[in-house]
């Protein structure tokens, strides 16, 4: 059976919809970088998403190719990820979509190599005949954090995430958004298929204790 990060790091990838503190690992990922709102259909984020999975199931399906990665293992390519932050602001403002900053990723199974995924981008642009140069292979360890499962909307967000952060308020925590730790989304749904009240989001913010 092939593995899947989500049934494996349950604490990471389905929290309670309560709050909780969870310490993230590094990990590694697929990237691409952007800017301007998510929903617009001629927008760079859809493309970026696009050639985010094309490298993804490049990589994956390398067991068929004369490319071989050191300790590979079939596994579930990962869910889709977003770290998200708007210039001159501690958070977002849902109301301005069109400033979002974003970081399109997808998580990388530990055993791929820098090398390996320069293979994959390249072999993925020859395969769809596309630009894949904003690709990049990125470490992020984001380290202390609060977490919680946020069922519905996106627009419902900020509901969520002030019960959060009044979690942290009321256990000695406070946010630690900075330019290197963002507003970090993982979407278990496929917005393309799912209402969106039945969408399932983790929102993750980094945190401090306070006083430090």
């Amino acid at each position: 059976m092939a593995f899947d990060y989500k049934k494996e790091y349950k604490e990471f990838y389905m929290p309670k919809t309560e709050p909780s503190i969870v310490t993230i690992p590094k990990m590694n990922y697929i990237a691409i970088r952007g800017q301007g709102d998510p929903n617009d259909d001629d927008g760079d984020y859809k493309a970026a998403i696009g050639r985010l999975y094309a490298v993804a199931f490049t990589i994956k399906m390398s067991k068929k190719s004369d490319h071989r990665i050191e300790g590979y293992f079939d596994y579930v390519v990962p869910p889709l990820e977003g770290f998200w932050f708007m210039e001159g602001m501690d958070g977002i403002d849902y109301a301005h979509k069109e400033d979002f900053h974003w970081i399109s990723v997808i998580r990388l199974p530990d055993f791929v190599t820098e090398d390996d995924f320069r293979w994959a981008v390249n072999e993925a642009a020859k395969k769809k005949k596309q630009d894949f140069s904003k690709a990049e292979f990125m470490t992020v360890e984001e380290g202390l954090c609060v977490q919680c499962m946020h069922n519905g909307s996106y627009d419902d967000e900020p509901a969520t995430v002030a019960m959060m952060h009044e979690f942290l308020e009321q256990h000695g925590y406070k946010l630690d958004i900075t330019v290197k730790r963002l507003h970090h989304e993982i979407y278990l749904s496929d917005v393309r298929k799912i209402a969106p009240e039945k969408l399932r989001t983790v929102i993750r913010h980094p945190i401090k204790v306070k006083g430090d």
